[in-house]
Protein backbone atom coordinates (compact mmCIF):
# COMPACT_ATOMS: atom_id res chain seq x y z
CA UNK A 1 0.00 0.00 0.00
CA UNK A 2 1.31 3.46 -0.92
CA UNK A 3 1.93 6.00 1.80
CA UNK A 4 -0.69 8.68 2.32
CA UNK A 5 0.37 12.25 3.00
CA UNK A 6 -0.18 11.69 6.72
CA UNK A 7 1.91 8.52 6.87
CA UNK A 8 4.71 10.23 4.93
CA UNK A 9 4.58 13.01 7.54
CA UNK A 10 4.72 10.84 10.67
CA UNK A 11 7.45 8.56 9.29
CA UNK A 12 9.59 11.60 8.47
CA UNK A 13 11.13 14.31 10.65
CA UNK A 14 9.61 14.19 14.20
CA UNK A 15 9.66 17.95 14.83
CA UNK A 16 7.79 18.75 11.63
CA UNK A 17 5.27 15.97 12.35
CA UNK A 18 4.51 17.26 15.86
CA UNK A 19 3.86 20.82 14.64
CA UNK A 20 1.75 19.78 11.62
CA UNK A 21 -0.33 17.28 13.61
CA UNK A 22 -0.93 19.67 16.52
CA UNK A 23 -2.48 22.56 14.56
CA UNK A 24 -5.72 20.87 13.46
CA UNK A 25 -6.08 19.23 16.88
CA UNK A 26 -5.90 22.59 18.65
CA UNK A 27 -8.70 23.99 16.45
CA UNK A 28 -10.87 20.89 16.96
CA UNK A 29 -10.36 20.73 20.75
CA UNK A 30 -11.11 24.43 21.26
CA UNK A 31 -14.30 24.14 19.22
CA UNK A 32 -15.40 21.07 21.18
CA UNK A 33 -14.86 22.97 24.45
CA UNK A 34 -16.82 25.93 23.07
CA UNK A 35 -19.70 23.61 22.11
CA UNK A 36 -19.84 22.22 25.66
CA UNK A 37 -20.09 25.76 27.01
CA UNK A 38 -22.82 26.72 24.49
CA UNK A 39 -24.73 23.52 25.30
CA UNK A 40 -24.76 24.44 29.01
CA UNK A 41 -25.94 27.98 28.19
CA UNK A 42 -28.94 26.73 26.15
CA UNK A 43 -29.94 24.18 28.82
CA UNK A 44 -29.64 26.81 31.57
CA UNK A 45 -32.49 28.66 29.83
CA UNK A 46 -34.79 25.84 30.94
CA UNK A 47 -34.11 26.66 34.59
CA UNK A 48 -31.94 25.54 37.45
CA UNK A 49 -33.44 22.05 37.69
CA UNK A 50 -32.63 21.30 34.05
CA UNK A 51 -29.04 22.44 34.47
CA UNK A 52 -28.75 20.40 37.67
CA UNK A 53 -30.21 17.34 35.87
CA UNK A 54 -27.48 17.55 33.24
CA UNK A 55 -24.97 17.89 36.07
CA UNK A 56 -26.14 14.61 37.64
CA UNK A 57 -25.83 12.78 34.30
CA UNK A 58 -22.36 14.28 33.69
CA UNK A 59 -20.34 11.81 35.85
CA UNK A 60 -21.76 8.86 33.87
CA UNK A 61 -21.28 10.75 30.60
CA UNK A 62 -17.64 11.49 31.50
CA UNK A 63 -17.00 7.75 31.90
CA UNK A 64 -18.09 7.34 28.26
CA UNK A 65 -15.95 10.30 27.21
CA UNK A 66 -13.01 8.69 28.99
CA UNK A 67 -13.63 5.35 27.27
CA UNK A 68 -14.03 7.03 23.89
CA UNK A 69 -10.76 8.91 24.27
CA UNK A 70 -9.10 5.85 25.77
CA UNK A 71 -10.03 3.52 22.91
CA UNK A 72 -8.89 6.23 20.51
CA UNK A 73 -5.55 6.54 22.29
CA UNK A 74 -5.14 2.74 22.26
CA UNK A 75 -5.85 2.62 18.53
CA UNK A 76 -3.44 5.50 17.83
CA UNK A 77 -0.63 3.85 19.78
CA UNK A 78 -1.10 0.31 18.42
CA UNK A 79 -1.61 1.29 14.75
CA UNK A 80 1.19 3.87 14.69
CA UNK A 81 3.59 1.20 15.98
CA UNK A 82 2.50 -1.07 13.10
CA UNK A 83 3.05 1.80 10.65
CA UNK A 84 6.53 2.35 12.06
CA UNK A 85 7.28 -1.36 11.65
CA UNK A 86 5.89 -1.22 8.07
CA UNK A 87 3.35 -3.89 8.95
CA UNK A 88 0.39 -3.01 6.70
CA UNK A 89 -1.49 -6.21 7.56
CA UNK A 90 -1.03 -5.34 11.23
CA UNK A 91 -2.42 -1.84 10.59
CA UNK A 92 -5.64 -3.19 9.07
CA UNK A 93 -6.05 -6.01 11.59
CA UNK A 94 -5.53 -3.59 14.50
CA UNK A 95 -8.06 -1.15 13.03
CA UNK A 96 -10.61 -3.98 12.79
CA UNK A 97 -9.84 -5.12 16.35
CA UNK A 98 -10.49 -1.54 17.47
CA UNK A 99 -13.89 -1.64 15.76
CA UNK A 100 -14.83 -5.00 17.32
CA UNK A 101 -13.74 -3.90 20.80
CA UNK A 102 -15.75 -0.69 20.40
CA UNK A 103 -18.92 -2.58 19.39
CA UNK A 104 -18.64 -5.07 22.28
CA UNK A 105 -18.05 -2.39 24.93
CA UNK A 106 -20.82 -0.18 23.48
CA UNK A 107 -23.45 -2.93 23.54
CA UNK A 108 -22.64 -3.91 27.15
CA UNK A 109 -22.62 -0.32 28.40
CA UNK A 110 -25.80 0.67 26.54
CA UNK A 111 -27.73 -2.23 28.11
CA UNK A 112 -26.39 -1.52 31.62
CA UNK A 113 -26.96 2.24 31.46
CA UNK A 114 -30.47 2.00 30.03
CA UNK A 115 -31.53 -0.66 32.55
CA UNK A 116 -29.98 0.90 35.67
CA UNK A 117 -30.07 4.63 34.82
CA UNK A 118 -32.78 5.54 37.34
CA UNK A 119 -31.13 3.87 40.38
CA UNK A 120 -27.68 5.18 39.34
CA UNK A 121 -28.98 8.75 39.17
CA UNK A 122 -30.70 8.29 42.53
CA UNK A 123 -27.40 7.23 44.09
CA UNK A 124 -25.74 10.29 42.52
CA UNK A 125 -28.27 12.47 44.33
CA UNK A 126 -30.58 13.55 41.49
CA UNK A 127 -33.50 13.88 43.96
CA UNK A 128 -36.36 16.01 42.61
CA UNK A 129 -34.57 16.38 39.25
CA UNK A 130 -34.59 12.61 38.66
CA UNK A 131 -37.27 12.68 35.92
CA UNK A 132 -35.44 15.37 33.96
CA UNK A 133 -32.13 13.57 34.42
CA UNK A 134 -33.58 10.25 33.22
CA UNK A 135 -35.18 11.99 30.21
CA UNK A 136 -31.80 13.47 29.26
CA UNK A 137 -29.77 10.34 30.11
CA UNK A 138 -31.89 7.81 28.21
CA UNK A 139 -31.38 9.60 24.89
CA UNK A 140 -27.72 10.40 25.61
CA UNK A 141 -26.78 6.81 26.45
CA UNK A 142 -28.76 5.39 23.52
CA UNK A 143 -25.97 6.93 21.44
CA UNK A 144 -23.16 5.19 23.34
CA UNK A 145 -22.00 3.28 20.27
CA UNK A 146 -21.86 6.52 18.25
CA UNK A 147 -19.71 8.24 20.86
CA UNK A 148 -17.30 5.32 21.23
CA UNK A 149 -17.13 4.71 17.48
CA UNK A 150 -16.25 8.32 16.66
CA UNK A 151 -13.57 8.29 19.39
CA UNK A 152 -12.09 5.06 18.01
CA UNK A 153 -12.23 6.37 14.43
CA UNK A 154 -10.48 9.60 15.45
CA UNK A 155 -7.77 7.44 17.00
CA UNK A 156 -7.31 5.43 13.79
CA UNK A 157 -7.09 8.64 11.71
CA UNK A 158 -4.60 10.20 14.15
CA UNK A 159 -2.45 7.06 14.01
CA UNK A 160 -1.88 7.61 10.30
CA UNK A 161 -1.19 11.32 10.71
CA UNK A 162 -4.60 12.46 9.44
CA UNK A 163 -5.48 15.08 12.05
CA UNK A 164 -7.04 17.38 9.40
CA UNK A 165 -9.86 14.94 8.75
CA UNK A 166 -10.25 14.47 12.52
CA UNK A 167 -10.57 18.25 12.81
CA UNK A 168 -13.19 18.39 10.04
CA UNK A 169 -15.28 15.69 11.74
CA UNK A 170 -15.10 17.44 15.13
CA UNK A 171 -16.04 20.78 13.55
CA UNK A 172 -19.08 19.23 11.83
CA UNK A 173 -20.15 17.56 15.09
CA UNK A 174 -19.82 20.77 17.11
CA UNK A 175 -21.53 23.05 14.59
CA UNK A 176 -24.47 20.66 14.01
CA UNK A 177 -24.89 20.29 17.77
CA UNK A 178 -24.85 24.04 18.41
CA UNK A 179 -27.37 24.67 15.60
CA UNK A 180 -29.72 21.88 16.71
CA UNK A 181 -29.69 22.80 20.43
CA UNK A 182 -32.05 25.83 20.29
CA UNK A 183 -34.17 24.23 17.55
CA UNK A 184 -34.86 20.99 19.43
CA UNK A 185 -34.90 22.42 22.96
CA UNK A 186 -37.16 25.41 22.30
CA UNK A 187 -38.69 25.45 18.79
CA UNK A 188 -39.57 21.74 18.82
CA UNK A 189 -40.45 21.97 22.50
CA UNK A 190 -38.49 18.87 23.47
CA UNK A 191 -36.88 20.56 26.45
CA UNK A 192 -33.91 18.89 28.06
CA UNK A 193 -34.34 15.78 25.88
CA UNK A 194 -33.80 18.08 22.88
CA UNK A 195 -30.26 18.80 24.05
CA UNK A 196 -29.56 15.06 24.21
CA UNK A 197 -31.08 14.51 20.75
CA UNK A 198 -28.92 17.31 19.34
CA UNK A 199 -25.82 15.51 20.60
CA UNK A 200 -26.99 12.12 19.33
CA UNK A 201 -27.89 13.42 15.85
CA UNK A 202 -24.59 15.28 15.46
CA UNK A 203 -22.69 12.10 16.42
CA UNK A 204 -24.76 10.03 13.96
CA UNK A 205 -23.99 12.44 11.09
CA UNK A 206 -20.27 12.33 11.85
CA UNK A 207 -20.34 8.51 12.12
CA UNK A 208 -21.89 8.34 8.61
CA UNK A 209 -19.21 10.69 7.23
CA UNK A 210 -16.42 8.61 8.83
CA UNK A 211 -17.85 5.38 7.43
CA UNK A 212 -17.99 7.05 4.01
CA UNK A 213 -14.27 7.88 4.24
CA UNK A 214 -13.33 4.34 5.23
CA UNK A 215 -15.78 2.22 3.24
CA UNK A 216 -16.69 4.24 0.14
CA UNK A 217 -13.96 6.78 -0.54
CA UNK A 218 -11.26 4.37 0.69
CA UNK A 219 -8.44 6.93 0.74
CA UNK A 220 -7.32 6.23 4.31
CA UNK A 221 -4.13 4.28 5.01
CA UNK A 222 -5.95 1.84 7.32
CA UNK A 223 -8.68 -0.26 5.70
CA UNK A 224 -11.80 -1.39 7.56
CA UNK A 225 -12.75 -4.77 6.09
CA UNK A 226 -13.65 -8.11 7.67
CA UNK A 227 -11.24 -9.87 5.31
CA UNK A 228 -8.35 -8.30 7.26
CA UNK A 229 -9.73 -9.32 10.66
CA UNK A 230 -7.85 -12.20 12.28
CA UNK A 231 -8.74 -12.54 15.98
CA UNK A 232 -5.54 -12.11 17.99
CA UNK A 233 -5.38 -11.66 21.77
CA UNK A 234 -2.05 -9.85 21.49
CA UNK A 235 -3.54 -7.24 19.17
CA UNK A 236 -6.40 -6.68 21.63
CA UNK A 237 -3.89 -6.35 24.46
CA UNK A 238 -1.91 -3.85 22.40
CA UNK A 239 -5.01 -1.62 22.07
CA UNK A 240 -6.45 -2.11 25.56
CA UNK A 241 -3.00 -1.89 27.20
CA UNK A 242 -3.10 1.81 26.41
CA UNK A 243 -6.86 2.34 26.03
CA UNK A 244 -8.02 1.14 29.46
CA UNK A 245 -5.36 2.99 31.48
CA UNK A 246 -6.04 6.15 29.43
CA UNK A 247 -9.76 5.78 30.27
CA UNK A 248 -8.93 5.23 33.93
CA UNK A 249 -6.98 8.50 33.98
CA UNK A 250 -10.29 10.37 33.49
CA UNK A 251 -11.77 8.59 36.50
CA UNK A 252 -8.74 9.42 38.65
CA UNK A 253 -9.01 13.10 37.71
CA UNK A 254 -12.75 13.08 38.51
CA UNK A 255 -12.04 11.50 41.89
CA UNK A 256 -9.44 14.16 42.73
CA UNK A 257 -11.88 16.94 41.76
CA UNK A 258 -14.36 15.46 44.24
CA UNK A 259 -11.64 15.32 46.95
CA UNK A 260 -10.62 18.94 46.33
CA UNK A 261 -14.27 20.02 46.51
CA UNK A 262 -14.60 18.37 49.93
CA UNK A 263 -11.44 20.12 51.18
CA UNK A 264 -12.61 23.48 49.78
CA UNK A 265 -16.03 23.19 51.46
CA UNK A 266 -14.32 22.32 54.76
CA UNK A 267 -11.92 25.28 54.74
CA UNK A 268 -13.89 27.99 52.91
CA UNK A 269 -17.46 26.91 52.15
CA UNK A 270 -19.33 26.40 48.89
CA UNK A 271 -18.16 29.71 47.42
CA UNK A 272 -14.66 28.23 47.23
CA UNK A 273 -16.03 25.36 45.12
CA UNK A 274 -17.72 27.88 42.80
CA UNK A 275 -14.41 29.73 42.40
CA UNK A 276 -12.50 26.51 41.70
CA UNK A 277 -15.16 25.19 39.30
CA UNK A 278 -15.26 28.42 37.28
CA UNK A 279 -11.50 28.96 37.30
CA UNK A 280 -10.72 25.38 36.37
CA UNK A 281 -12.80 25.71 33.18
CA UNK A 282 -10.43 28.48 32.11
CA UNK A 283 -7.42 26.33 33.02
CA UNK A 284 -8.72 23.41 30.94
CA UNK A 285 -9.26 25.73 27.95
CA UNK A 286 -5.76 27.17 28.41
CA UNK A 287 -3.99 23.81 28.32
CA UNK A 288 -5.74 22.68 25.09
CA UNK A 289 -2.77 23.65 22.86
CA UNK A 290 -0.42 21.65 25.13
CA UNK A 291 -2.83 18.68 25.13
CA UNK A 292 -2.92 18.81 21.32
CA UNK A 293 0.88 18.66 21.17
CA UNK A 294 0.78 15.70 23.57
CA UNK A 295 -1.76 13.90 21.36
CA UNK A 296 0.57 14.38 18.37
CA UNK A 297 3.46 12.96 20.42
CA UNK A 298 1.53 9.69 20.94
CA UNK A 299 1.47 9.13 17.16
CA UNK A 300 5.06 10.21 16.52
CA UNK A 301 6.39 8.14 19.45
CA UNK A 302 4.44 5.07 18.31
CA UNK A 303 5.90 5.29 14.80
CA UNK A 304 9.44 5.83 16.14
CA UNK A 305 9.10 2.87 18.52
CA UNK A 306 7.66 0.59 15.82
CA UNK A 307 10.49 1.53 13.45
CA UNK A 308 13.06 1.06 16.27
CA UNK A 309 14.25 4.63 15.65
CA UNK A 310 14.70 5.36 19.34
CA UNK A 311 16.64 8.54 18.65
CA UNK A 312 13.40 9.99 17.29
CA UNK A 313 11.74 9.24 20.62
CA UNK A 314 14.22 11.52 22.37
CA UNK A 315 13.80 14.19 19.68
CA UNK A 316 9.99 14.04 19.99
CA UNK A 317 10.18 14.16 23.80
CA UNK A 318 12.58 17.10 23.98
CA UNK A 319 11.04 19.12 21.17
CA UNK A 320 7.44 18.72 22.35
CA UNK A 321 8.43 19.92 25.83
CA UNK A 322 10.11 23.00 24.34
CA UNK A 323 7.05 23.79 22.22
CA UNK A 324 4.81 23.19 25.23
CA UNK A 325 6.90 25.51 27.41
CA UNK A 326 6.71 28.34 24.86
CA UNK A 327 2.92 27.95 24.74
CA UNK A 328 2.73 27.72 28.56
CA UNK A 329 4.76 30.91 29.08
CA UNK A 330 2.61 32.88 26.62
CA UNK A 331 -0.56 31.47 28.22
CA UNK A 332 0.70 32.36 31.71
CA UNK A 333 1.45 35.96 30.76
CA UNK A 334 -1.94 36.44 29.08
CA UNK A 335 -3.78 34.83 32.00
CA UNK A 336 -1.93 36.86 34.63
CA UNK A 337 -2.53 40.18 32.86
CA UNK A 338 -6.19 39.56 31.95
CA UNK A 339 -7.27 37.48 34.99
CA UNK A 340 -9.58 40.27 36.32
CA UNK A 341 -11.36 40.53 32.96
CA UNK A 342 -11.59 36.74 32.50
CA UNK A 343 -13.05 36.31 35.99
CA UNK A 344 -15.97 38.62 35.15
CA UNK A 345 -17.22 36.10 32.55
CA UNK A 346 -18.24 33.87 35.47
CA UNK A 347 -19.32 36.69 37.78
CA UNK A 348 -21.39 38.98 35.57
CA UNK A 349 -24.56 38.92 37.68
CA UNK A 350 -25.06 40.96 40.88
CA UNK A 351 -25.40 37.68 42.82
CA UNK A 352 -21.95 36.42 41.78
CA UNK A 353 -20.00 39.67 41.25
CA UNK A 354 -18.31 39.34 44.65
CA UNK A 355 -16.57 36.14 43.47
CA UNK A 356 -14.66 37.91 40.66
CA UNK A 357 -11.57 39.00 42.68
CA UNK A 358 -11.14 35.49 44.12
CA UNK A 359 -11.49 33.84 40.71
CA UNK A 360 -8.89 36.28 39.36
CA UNK A 361 -6.54 35.41 42.23
CA UNK A 362 -6.99 31.69 41.50
CA UNK A 363 -6.16 32.20 37.82
CA UNK A 364 -3.00 34.12 38.67
CA UNK A 365 -1.79 31.28 40.90
CA UNK A 366 -2.50 28.82 38.07
CA UNK A 367 -0.05 30.73 35.85
CA UNK A 368 2.72 28.79 37.58
CA UNK A 369 0.77 25.54 37.06
CA UNK A 370 0.89 25.99 33.26
CA UNK A 371 4.70 26.14 33.20
CA UNK A 372 5.08 22.65 34.64
CA UNK A 373 2.39 20.91 32.56
CA UNK A 374 4.53 20.19 29.42
CA UNK A 375 7.26 17.97 30.96
CA UNK A 376 4.71 15.67 32.59
CA UNK A 377 2.17 15.68 29.76
CA UNK A 378 4.70 14.99 26.99
CA UNK A 379 6.37 12.26 29.05
CA UNK A 380 3.03 10.50 29.56
CA UNK A 381 2.35 10.81 25.82
CA UNK A 382 5.66 9.11 24.98
CA UNK A 383 4.75 6.15 27.19
CA UNK A 384 1.28 5.90 25.63
CA UNK A 385 2.91 5.96 22.18
CA UNK A 386 5.24 3.05 22.92
CA UNK A 387 2.35 1.01 24.37
CA UNK A 388 3.05 1.49 28.08
CA UNK A 389 -0.36 2.80 29.12
CA UNK A 390 -0.02 1.55 32.70
CA UNK A 391 3.08 3.72 33.16
CA UNK A 392 1.13 6.78 31.99
CA UNK A 393 -1.69 5.87 34.42
CA UNK A 394 0.83 5.56 37.27
CA UNK A 395 1.99 9.11 36.54
CA UNK A 396 -1.60 10.36 36.72
CA UNK A 397 -2.24 8.53 40.00
CA UNK A 398 0.99 9.86 41.50
CA UNK A 399 0.36 13.42 40.35
CA UNK A 400 -3.34 13.60 41.17
CA UNK A 401 -4.04 11.28 44.10
CA UNK A 402 -0.67 11.37 45.85
CA UNK A 403 0.81 14.79 45.14
CA UNK A 404 -2.11 17.14 44.36
CA UNK A 405 -4.59 15.74 46.91
CA UNK A 406 -1.92 15.33 49.60
CA UNK A 407 -0.34 18.77 49.15
CA UNK A 408 -3.78 20.40 49.00
CA UNK A 409 -4.75 18.74 52.29
CA UNK A 410 -1.49 19.68 54.02
CA UNK A 411 -1.47 23.29 52.84
CA UNK A 412 -5.20 23.95 53.24
CA UNK A 413 -5.99 22.07 56.44
CA UNK A 414 -2.78 21.13 58.29
CA UNK A 415 -1.03 24.46 57.66
CA UNK A 416 -4.34 26.38 57.66
CA UNK A 417 -3.84 28.29 54.39
CA UNK A 418 -7.50 27.82 53.47
CA UNK A 419 -8.63 27.76 49.85
CA UNK A 420 -5.33 29.27 48.67
CA UNK A 421 -3.68 26.19 50.18
CA UNK A 422 -5.71 24.07 47.75
CA UNK A 423 -4.63 26.25 44.82
CA UNK A 424 -0.95 26.00 45.74
CA UNK A 425 -1.41 22.29 46.42
CA UNK A 426 -2.48 21.88 42.77
CA UNK A 427 0.65 23.74 41.65
CA UNK A 428 2.96 21.78 43.96
CA UNK A 429 1.41 18.47 42.88
CA UNK A 430 1.86 19.44 39.24
CA UNK A 431 5.54 20.24 39.80
CA UNK A 432 6.25 17.01 41.68
CA UNK A 433 4.28 14.84 39.26
CA UNK A 434 5.92 16.38 36.20
CA UNK A 435 9.39 15.93 37.71
CA UNK A 436 8.77 12.22 38.29
CA UNK A 437 7.30 11.67 34.80
CA UNK A 438 10.08 13.60 33.04
CA UNK A 439 12.86 11.77 34.89
CA UNK A 440 11.23 8.38 34.26
CA UNK A 441 10.85 9.14 30.53
CA UNK A 442 14.46 10.29 30.16
CA UNK A 443 15.76 7.14 31.87
CA UNK A 444 13.50 4.90 29.76
CA UNK A 445 14.56 6.48 26.46
CA UNK A 446 18.24 6.30 27.43
CA UNK A 447 17.87 2.61 28.33
CA UNK A 448 16.21 1.53 25.08
CA UNK A 449 18.65 3.59 23.01
CA UNK A 450 21.48 1.50 24.48
CA UNK A 451 19.76 -1.71 23.30
CA UNK A 452 20.11 -0.78 19.61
Amino acid sequence: MEKTEGVALITGEPKKAIIKLSGPLIVAMILMSAYNLVDAIWVSGLGGNALAAVGFVTPLFMILVGLSNGIGAGATSAISRCIGARNTQGVNNTAMHTLVITIIISVILTILLELFLHPLLSVLGAGNTIDLAVSYGRVTFAGTILMLFTGAAYGILRSEGDTKRTMHAMIISSVVNMVLDPILIYLAGWGIAGAAWATLISQAIVAVIILYWFLKKKDTFATLSWKYFKPDLNVSKSILGVGLPASAEFMVMSAVTAILNVILVKVAGTDAVAVYSAGWRVVMMAIIPMAAVGTAVVTVSGVAYGARKYKNLRIAHNYSIKVGLVVAIITSIITYVFAPQISKIFAYSPETAYLAPTIAAFLQVMCLFYIFVPPGLMSSSVFQGVGKGITSLIFTVLRQLLFVALFAYILAITLNFGQQGVWWGIVAGDIAGSAVAYTWARLYISRIQKQV
